[in-house]
């Protein structure tokens, strides 16, 4: 993961895109377009991409696209410029997208989304680039990469090894997901809500190795960004032993994990951080509360835990840390549990 040139250039473009942002919005008015995807049978595309091709760009309705039961062995994109998309599958253990590619996170991703007002349900997407010949060192190999505003996952399953998710920048909501990954496998500088969601830390690799599941990067201080998880479970391969996140060079990472199952896959200090930042751990925000298991011993955390108010917990809880405009109503089914 190449962080110090990822995101500078992720934080150059930030204040651009999130004014294009703000622009769009998807009419509720017309009647949904729906349009099918299936490997046989009747359906309008047997792709999932040459669905989205179909799309208008500067489309501005929502268009939902079904996807049929199957392994869909290709390397899907979502314009920026096909907002309003609803893709669904027949459930993330019926429906699967799969790749296998390694290197620059926007170019290898099994699924980039780089559309606003984008919901996604019931879809499985998996990078084998290190999971088909275990034998491979491990390299950076995106399932999903989310670098868009105004985003939902629902149903959803994420599954790789290194670098699974790369949230990379906007807000997002996750629920009922399944996150399955070995190192910085939820990674990036979005401002994400992951509720009732299982994350399962897997070896997937020849030699079993301890891990880490986080990799958070806020470019300052005054940065909205965050990993929120709410009522989630963490768990994962017995044997080996992970940190629920660690610092990046260079940045103000903050991950609260909030009324969850911790399983005792978590190593006893829980975080840690790179060697830049020693010193200067005022600057990182990594939060347990209300948490339970095995795992969520606090007595052998690191020192430097950060310690938040309640009211500064709770702000970082409730729904408005991603939407304080009303943006997830905005979607064609009811999105919030």
């Amino acid at each position: 993961m190449q962080i110090s040139k990822l995101f500078s250039f992720i934080f150059t473009f930030q204040v651009l895109v999130f004014s294009f942002c703000e622009s769009q919005q998807c009419n509720k008015d017309n009647p949904i377009t729906t349009i099918s995807v299936s490997q046989g049978g009747n359906a309008n595309f047997k792709t999932i991409q040459s669905a989205i091709d179909s799309i208008p760009a500067g489309n501005s309705k929502w268009i939902h696209i079904t996807v049929d039961s199957g392994v869909y062995k290709e390397k899907v994109i979502l314009p920026n410029t096909k907002p309003c998309v609803f893709l669904e599958g027949a459930g993330k253990e019926q429906t699967s997208v799969q790749w296998g590619d390694s290197g620059t996170a926007h170019h290898t991703s099994t699924f980039e989304l780089q559309a606003n007002y984008t919901l996604v349900k019931g879809i499985t997407f998996q990078n084998n680039h290190n999971i088909v010949d275990e034998k491979k060192n491990v390299t950076p190999a995106v399932a999903t990469r989310v670098h868009a505003d105004k985003c939902t996952f629902i149903d959803c399953g994420f599954v790789g090894v290194q670098d699974t998710l790369f949230d990379s920048f906007g807000r997002h909501y996750y629920y009922n997901c399944y996150i399955h990954g070995h190192t910085d496998f939820i990674f990036g500088k979005g401002q994400s809500i992951f509720q009732d969601c299982k994350i399962y830390f897997g070896s997937g690799i020849a030699e079993p190795r301890d891990g880490v599941i986080t990799a958070n990067y806020r470019s300052s201080l005054d940065d909205p960004s965050a990993f929120v998880f709410k009522n989630c479970s963490i768990d994962g391969s017995p044997g080996i032993k992970t940190n629920l996140g660690r610092a990046l060079e260079l940045g103000n990472p903050r991950v609260i994990i909030s009324d969850s199952y911790l399983a005792d896959v978590i190593r006893p200090e829980g975080w840690n951080e790179v060697q830049a930042f020693v010193g200067s751990e005022r600057n990182i925000t990594f939060v347990e509360v209300g948490c339970r298991g095995p795992g969520s011993n606090m007595s052998g955390r690191v020192s430097w835990i950060n310690k938040l108010s309640d009211s500064e917990i709770n702000k970082l809880l409730d729904l408005s840390f991603i939407d304080n405009e009303g943006w997830t109503s905005n979607f064609p089914i009811k999105i919030i549990a």
